[in-house]
């Protein structure tokens, strides 16, 4: 491709060849990496804590929130239901996938005393990023925590295959060097807050989090199943794919089956077994979380959702997406209205 007067070598496929031809950039031969991309996180909650022992710190639940934890300076305990105890060290990184509550501490003892991070008093740098300082006279720790809001229907079923804590730790590995690099970059900002230290660490906190995702999905077995096999699967993954760009397509079992070269017999089966419902069972229940995105958003009506998701009339849209997400349309909507009133 000449571009000027200069040449510009353009690999068939390549996302900048596809951005030329008019087609979607982002869509990827890697079903995977592409549901990873399509995440859209945002930062509920930022805060960097000064410690000091003894010291506790409880995370309250976050409905569709990943908590993350880096320490900075110093050790804390980290105690989340349905995964051992651990202490964090610098150099590693904490994942809470399920916005479950949990408690962060000096020692077991403190923590179970540990007042709700949300109690104690806060340092407002910005509207969602804070300093905290607590605890007693002894020994300093540094953490940098934060709660990412995941508002992508893929959220929801990455989500839930994830187990109740990843942690990344510190020991060298070559595949974990821009890890770690990152996280003496969080490290250094959380030292001294310069001027935009608060938007460098929300967005390296960003990064990380999509780091330990790929770190957890390449490492452990239960990775290769469920959802995320199928995503890996080269007959299932493209399919999802195709389901996940356009819901509102007229898919049918046949028509996935032929788009992936396989018959419609050994698809079903294979998606059936890989993802755990039917073809047609799982596009229902991903039009229904995409309408509920595209409502959530507040840039669209209920009639138009309607007619994008293919139904005749908004009664029977209405029927199905409360069967499936357990509130209505209407109150959807309503509630984004109320929230965006002055």
């Amino acid at each position: 491709m000449i571009i000027g007067r200069c040449f510009m070598p353009v690999r068939p496929g390549s996302r900048y060849d596809r951005c030329m031809r008019g087609q979607d950039p982002w869509t990827s031969p890697d079903p995977l990496g592409e549901a990873l991309h399509f995440l859209r996180m945002s930062g509920a909650f930022y805060c960097r804590s000064e410690l000091s022992e003894p010291w506790g710190l409880g995370m309250p639940r976050m409905q569709n929130c990943l908590w993350f934890h880096v320490v900075t300076s110093g050790r804390c305990l980290l105690d989340v239901e349905g995964a051992p105890p651990r202490y964090l060290v610098p150099g590693e990184f904490a994942l809470v996938p399920h916005g479950l509550g949990h408690t962060l501490s000096s020692d077991p003892e403190a923590g179970e005393t540990a007042p709700i991070v949300y109690d104690l008093p806060h340092d407002y740098i910005s509207d969602r990023y804070a300093v905290i300082r607590h605890g007693g006279d002894g020994s300093a720790t540094t953490l940098v925590c934060g709660a990412v809001r995941l508002d992508h229907p893929s959220a929801v079923q990455l989500i839930r295959s994830l187990p109740p804590l990843i942690v990344v730790e510190s020991a060298p590995a070559p595949n974990l060097s821009w890890m770690h690099s990152t996280l003496g970059l969080v490290a250094d900002e959380a030292r001294t807050l310069r001027p935009g230290g608060e938007a460098v660490i929300t967005r390296l906190s960003d990064i990380l989090v999509i780091q330990a995702l790929r770190y957890w999905i390449e490492h452990d077995p239960a990775a290769q199943s469920g959802w995320l096999g199928a995503l890996q699967d080269p007959g299932v993954g493209p399919a999802l794919a195709m389901v996940h760009r356009d819901p509102d397509k007229p898919w049918t079992v046949a028509s996935l089956a032929a788009k992936v070269a396989m018959s419609r017999s050994a698809f079903s089966a294979r998606f059936t077994s890989l993802v755990g419902e039917s073809p047609m069972k799982y596009l229902a229940r991903w039009r229904m979380q995409s309408a509920l995105d595209e409502l959530s958003s507040g840039n669209v009506s209920v009639a138009e959702v309607t007619r994008r998701s293919g139904y005749q009339s908004e009664a029977a849209f209405s029927r199905a997406f409360k069967k499936a997400i357990g509130v209505s349309p209407g109150s959807v909507r309503k509630r984004v209205e109320t929230s965006l009133l002055p």
